[in-house]
């Protein structure tokens, strides 16, 4: 008995198991990181902060992420690690106290046109299993209700060898009974091709027939191949073509031909496009050849399968009247009601998986989604919110999760609801660290590491570390810019004209019929899901003279650079062609002008097959990317890479006078320095930019079109509470030039800077899609009809 009283006061010491508690990070070096050292608390949120560019995604992202999971890739064995993707250790000195990280970052989902929201989250997958188990009539496995598995017959004979003179035939016959519409394969749209937007049938080949963009008369790749086939009449009118020809012409399997000697495959017209033209990411293609494809080509939903993608027999199996179309249709909170009204013991554990994942959905503020959704089509903060489904009912402790900016795309109302989520997370016994910029999200931190103090070779030191109390006492950007509060205009201008539309119906919207005005900033606002994007991409009415700017990805390598994607490298490579007398192709790292040993690129890869490849710079180029002869020529004292290597604002400076002046490259540059990307350098490759990095290079790109409404898709993203100042001065900058700004967004300054507010809701999906405000902020603000009202009211203190 008092042996048990003494050890009830005497203190245990504490297991040296428990004292790592600390992830420690010294001399992170990773992109603009400067020798960064710190220490982050485990089992507690913390937000990483600072301006847009300053390492905070380098530092969580391509630091402690990156090695984390390396460390994870190496305990599997070397075949796994074969198919397994390659990655290079962080330059950092000492990672101690890692745990195994799950990253929930902004990437879209795939865009494939076979991947949906119940395809990406396996949802579909139980959904499958559960209708060929309780379907009715039964129509066999979960394959036959999949869109993306063909039904196949074959049958056929072989030959077993079982030693001399005894061989076997053996026939086999092989049926697959898939899901698949046979009309669309799966996708649920069809496409035409106009035939008489590719050529003029009155005309021969060689009379120049062919009407498509790139498409000349000489070239021994295009038109030759079909003049010179032998297959064809050149000299006959192409309306004249016998069947034969016509079929030869259009559809003919690719085939050898020989043109003047040279072997070259012939193969018909629309295979041919098919290939060079509509196999490419549209965004992707030069302006005048995405027209082509647009007046070319026809998207129709298959009339076969209504756009469900699914073959007749998989929809006619049902249970309690709804088909699995119907019930992939059905808007997820609709559905999960559904899933739980149905009780069948046979396949209890299938229904509760099931309804937990239909659950996670509508907890996390995507209730109003629909499981046929294409995964293409959902904005990066629905993809994110997505990707946290299969982490939300997740037993898993102890392990770290890592958000890139969770707030993306929601509005003010549903944050409280993603930090209660980040909060759970970490009171399991998580370790959650969370890259954001919203108020709201950094004030529930535990812990605050903030970075900067600006961007690119400006930024990558730790400005400040500890609590939320000492960051707004501290004096860091941050700091001072965390209880900004916009104020609502007094004055707002006044239209010049609107753009109707009207009886709007895409997706959830319901007949809606609403005047945007022009010549003034229009915010579009409302809850996530409630019909915003559909209003202002779906119905602007064609031919409006509409510039849109979204948040897609930008398509480009690691060859790509702001210099090139802009457009900016063709008039310094002419000034630098003019200056020297040479042609302009020797001042492109992509042409004449490459480094032989690395052909432009800077670096030399070196493939180590499972281990990570090593990328060494480039020993006879020094990393430069070019020939030394043609580092040679100078412009204003300077050579090509010293060019590459400027930032923004220096390069503005050097062509903007004296003996560099290039208007056409100062224009660019202007624009640049206009969207608040002054720091990049002219070479960075664009694989390296942040999301709100690529969405301000677009807007710069964009700007120098000559439509009159520019359409933004919350251009606040990724931006710092100091930037989101400069943004408006340039919106504002934007509707004084005489254009019309429509802006989809969340952000309150932004509404609160509006000249008029349209408010979409009440709720998301279903519950959403309809007009509850239209007004001035100083209207929304006195009113509070709506959620956005509130909110914006709290915001400005009213």
């Amino acid at each position: 008995m008092s042996m048990a009283k003494r050890t009830d006061t005497q203190s245990p010491a504490p297991h040296a198991a428990d004292s790592h508690d600390l992830i420690r990070v010294h001399g992170a070096r990773v992109n603009n990181l400067k020798d960064v050292s710190i220490e982050i608390p485990k089992r507690r949120l913390t937000v990483f902060t600072g301006v847009s560019g300053s390492g905070k995604s380098s530092l969580v992202f391509g630091t402690i992420a990156a090695e984390s999971q390396r460390l994870i890739n190496e305990t599997y064995s070397a075949f796994v690690q074969g198919f397994m993707p390659t990655l290079a250790r962080p330059e950092v000195d000492v990672l101690d106290g890692l745990t195994t990280v799950i990253t929930v970052d902004q990437q879209r989902l795939g865009a494939d046109p076979r991947s949906t929201v119940g395809t990406a989250t396996d949802a579909n997958a139980m959904l499958r299993i559960l209708f060929s188990r309780l379907g009715k009539p039964h129509i066999g496995s979960p394959q036959a209700f999949s869109f993306n598995v063909a039904s196949v017959q074959a049958s056929g004979a072989f030959k077993v060898d079982r030693g001399a003179e005894r061989t076997k035939t053996v026939k086999r016959t092989f049926t697959r009974t898939g899901g698949m519409c046979t009309r669309c394969e799966g996708r649920g749209t069809v496409s035409d091709i106009d035939l008489t937007q590719l050529y003029d049938d009155s005309k021969s080949i060689a009379e120049g027939a062919f009407t498509i963009p790139g498409w000349k008369s000489d070239s021994f790749w295009t038109v030759r191949v079909y003049a010179e086939s032998g297959l064809l009449d050149p000299d006959k009118p192409i309306r004249r073509f016998t069947k034969k020809e016509m079929q030869d012409f259009l559809y003919r399997e690719p085939t050898k031909v020989k043109v003047e000697g040279v072997n070259l495959t012939y193969e018909g017209l629309i295979p041919k496009i098919q290939k060079s033209f509509l196999s490419k990411d549209k965004e992707a293609l030069q302006p005048h050849i995405r027209e082509f494809v647009e007046r070319a080509v026809t998207f129709t939903t298959c009339p076969e399968c209504d756009g469900s993608r699914l073959s007749e027999e998989a929809r006619s199996s049902k249970i309690r009247k709804l088909s699995i179309a119907d019930a992939c249709a059905m808007q997820i909170n609709d559905l999960a009601e559904w899933v739980r009204g149905l009780d069948d013991p046979s396949v209890a554990p299938l229904l509760a998986a099931l309804q937990r994942t239909l659950d996670s959905f509508v907890e996390i503020g995507l209730g109003y989604l629909s499981l046929d959704r294409p995964s293409g089509t959902l904005s990066g903060g629905e993809a994110q919110r997505v990707k946290m489904i299969r982490h939300l009912g997740s037993s898993l402790t102890d392990v770290t999760y890592v958000f890139d900016e969770p707030t993306i795309g929601l509005h003010p109302h549903d944050i409280q609801r993603m930090n209660d989520l980040l909060l759970r997370l970490r009171d399991k016994g998580n370790t959650v660290l969370v890259v954001e910029h919203k108020p709201q999200t950094i004030a529930i931190a535990d812990h605050v590491v903030d970075l900067g103090p600006g961007a690119g070779t400006a930024g990558g030191t730790v400005c400040f570390e500890g609590t939320v109390e000492g960051l707004r006492a501290g004096d860091t950007i941050t700091g001072r810019h965390l209880d900004d509060r916009a104020v609502v205009k007094e004055t707002v201008r006044e239209p010049t004209g609107v753009l109707e539309i009207r009886g709007a119906t895409a997706h959830n919207l319901q007949g809606v019929d609403v005047d945007i005005p022009l010549g003034v900033l229009t915010v579009v606002t409302g809850v996530a899901g409630s019909g915003k994007s559909s209003l202002v991409h779906g119905s602007i009415p064609a031919g409006a003279d509409v510039v849109s700017v979204d948040q897609g990805a930008i398509r480009g390598s690691r060859r790509s650079n702001p210099a090139t994607y802009t457009g900016l490298l063709d008039p310094i490579r002419k000034a630098f062609a003019k200056a020297n007398g040479v042609k302009p192709a020797l001042f492109s790292s992509n042409s004449e002008g490459a480094c032989p040993t690395c052909n432009g690129a800077g670096v030399v890869y070196t493939d180590l097959a499972m281990m990570a490849g090593v990328a060494t710079t480039c020993e006879e180029c020094e990393g430069k990317r070019f020939e030394a002869s043609v580092l040679d020529y100078r412009l204003g004292g300077r050579d090509i890479s010293e060019v590459l290597a400027m930032s923004v604002t220096e390069a503005e400076k050097f062509f903007g006078a004296g003996e560099a002046r290039t208007p056409a490259a100062h224009r660019i540059l202007e624009r640049l320095a206009d969207v608040g990307l002054g720091y990049l350098s002219l070479g960075q490759p664009l694989t390296t930019l942040s999301g709100g990095e690529r969405q301000r290079l677009k807007l710069a790109t964009h700007m120098a079109e000559k439509g009159g409404v520019y359409v933004l898709d919350e251009p606040t993203t990724g931006l710092h509470l100091a930037d989101v100042e400069q943004l408006l001065g340039l919106l504002d900058r934007l509707v004084d030039s005489g254009k019309s700004v429509i802006v989809v967004e969340h952000h309150q300054a932004v509404m609160a800077h509006a000249d008029w507010i349209i408010d979409l809701g009440p709720g998301a999906g279903h519950d959403g899609g309809r007009i509850v405000f239209e007004g001035t902020p100083a209207d929304l603000v006195a009113a509070r009809p709506t959620l956005t009202g509130e909110h914006l009211a709290q915001y400005v203190g009213a």
